[in-house]
């Protein structure tokens, strides 16, 4: 009885919303996804006998590349909700779509001999349509922060639901696993956090034509601004150039009007990464994909975005391999656990980033020993193959 209620308060939703789906298709960060996702528009359905990976984002489709090497690339297939993570996924396999809205599912997922979903991506139509066909189901890197959890206890019979049809759940921590038992969710393995299982290695020597490089990582509205004025201090005393790599890159033009405004007024040379291809004026917006982990290998600093603005922080490990000072303001509740596997990071106020942009040369440099233990979960995935 569940199934149908939930089925029919979802297509209700569905219909109340579409006018408003239909408008925001024609925005640019979704002309693909939402006419994808909730029209179909060539999003044929996956093919059968394979395992399915699903994933949100840019971040979490990254993140199974460790996972992805160890299997058999041609039994994969892969969605996701983003076109950012579409983006990554199908460089994977052409076998890669973006997953429809829920009900659309019952009709549109073929049998397959797994699911595999990264984090909190709980679709409650997604689990019980395979389910429903005798597909083993998989919660891999599942995690529920501290901040979220009361939020996730109002829909506790919403989660009940989702977790009975989830077979394996393999969690970042005990912490993790605690809330998600709370939650309805029974044999759950620790095995840590995944993005430490594929850290990402630079692919290209970028030069360092500065005494100083700080690179703003992963920004969002708001954060531009409050770190190139941060580093306008740095600037007055050392040979310093801020590289800024915005996390959306629907953000891109915007955050290149601010940044060639205010550098022009601040009489300092700014250049776009993706026409100049070079690094030799004090502000370089890098504005492709892909390129922050070569920027991580020549920082001296690293601002972590998302923390200075309530979006639950970005991950540090990939800067943390190159031992730079990484600074991060406090809202980083998407990543207290990540955090904490890594030694050096420096967690401030946003009106604390001047002083300590100023002061960089006292702050620790970061490393990590963190793991993940993935052989258990690989061994199942090869069973089914």
């Amino acid at each position: 009885m569940f199934y149908y209620f939930y089925y029919l308060i979802a297509a209700i939703l569905y219909i109340v919303a579409l006018p408003f789906i239909f408008l925001l298709q024609f925005k640019q960060k979704y002309k693909t996804s939402i006419p994808a996702r909730f029209f179909l528009t060539n999003n044929s359905p996956l093919k059968e006998n394979g395992i399915h990976f699903h994933v949100c984002s840019y971040g979490e489709a990254k993140s199974i590349k460790a996972i992805v090497d160890n299997l058999n690339i041609d039994k994969l297939r892969f969605t996701s909700i983003t076109s950012t993570g579409y983006s990554v996924i199908k460089e994977y396999s052409k076998d890669s779509r973006y997953l429809p809205f829920e009900i659309f599912l019952p009709f549109w997922l073929k049998k397959q001999k797994a699911l595999v979903v990264i984090e909190a991506e709980l679709w409650y139509m997604l689990f019980k349509s395979y389910k429903k066909r005798g597909v083993k189901t998989f919660l891999l890197n599942a995690r529920v922060s501290e901040k979220s959890y009361p939020k996730y206890l109002y829909f506790k019979w919403l989660y009940r639901q989702i977790f009975k049809n989830i077979d394996y759940i393999y969690a970042q921590t005990k912490e993790d696993a605690l809330r998600l038992e709370k939650l309805g969710a029974k044999d759950i393995k620790v095995i840590g956090n995944i993005k430490f299982a594929n850290i990402s290695k630079a692919t290209k020597n970028f030069p360092k034509n500065k005494d100083v490089i700080v690179t703003a990582a992963s920004t969002h509205e708001g954060e531009e601004e409050l770190i190139f004025n941060s580093f306008l201090e740095l600037k007055k005393v050392e040979d310093a150039q801020l590289i800024v790599v915005p996390r959306h890159p629907e953000r891109f033009e915007k955050v290149a009007t601010y940044l060639e405004k205010e550098a022009l007024r601040k009489k300092l040379s700014f250049s776009r990464y993706s026409q100049s291809r070079e690094f030799n004026t004090d502000i370089v917006l890098i504005d492709i994909m892909g390129e922050l982990i070569n920027t991580y290998a020549i920082s001296d600093v690293v601002i972590l975005g998302g923390a200075f603005v309530d979006a639950g922080g970005h991950n540090a490990a990939e800067a943390a391999q190159f031992g730079c000072k990484i600074i991060s303001g406090e809202n980083y509740y998407n990543q207290v656990e990540l955090f904490s596997l890594i030694d050096g990071i420096t967690i401030i106020k946003a009106d604390e980033l001047s002083q300590k942009l100023l002061d960089f040369r006292a702050l620790d440099n970061c490393h990590t020993n963190a793991v993940c233990y993935l052989d258990g979960l690989l061994e199942e995935l090869k069973s089914v193959l």
